[in-house]
């Protein structure tokens, strides 16, 4: 299990990447773009989001860090995006009962944003807010998808 601190942008993550990366000397180096994903064709992102940065990761000597955009068309949900509300923990954990336990505790007195599922690029992803106004996101398998990706991209 790992806690990694995920950083939101308003359409300025990859040049976050850019910055950070350098700034910190990475070793590593992970992006994916919203593009890269099959789209829900009864939901369609429009073609501004579409170069816009889904998921990535940048490994350091000491850590990781994650990054993403919030989308134009997500603001609805998530709220806009402002100085504060740009920093969330991000729970990487491969034991989904666990995961699972976490979001539930941490949900009590909160707001969830999106209940734990299945989707694309996880087997079991959810975000909340907790009553502390804490941004978190759950992931079991982050890595693995953005390891799948980038390898079908080459």
């Amino acid at each position: 299990m790992s806690a990694i601190a995920y950083l939101n942008f308003d359409g300025t993550a990859e040049q976050a990447i850019e910055f950070y990366s350098k700034a910190l000397n990475a070793i590593e180096v992970k992006k994916v773009k919203f593009g890269d994903i099959p789209q829900d064709p009864n939901y369609p992102l429009p073609e501004n989001e579409l170069n816009m940065i889904m998921e990535s990761s940048i490994a350091f000597a000491g850590g990781k860090i994650m990054m993403s955009d919030i989308l134009p068309s997500m603001k609805a949900v998530t709220g806009e995006l402002v100085k504060g509300n740009n920093i969330l923990i991000s729970l990487v954990i491969d034991d989904k009962q666990k995961l699972e336990e976490y979001f539930s505790h941490l949900s009590h007195g909160g707001h969830i944003i999106m209940p734990l599922s299945n989707t694309p690029w996880s087997s079991c992803f959810g975000m909340l807010v907790d009553q502390f106004g804490v941004n978190w996101k759950f992931n079991s398998d982050a890595d693995q998808f953005l390891d799948h990706v980038l390898s079908n991209k080459q």
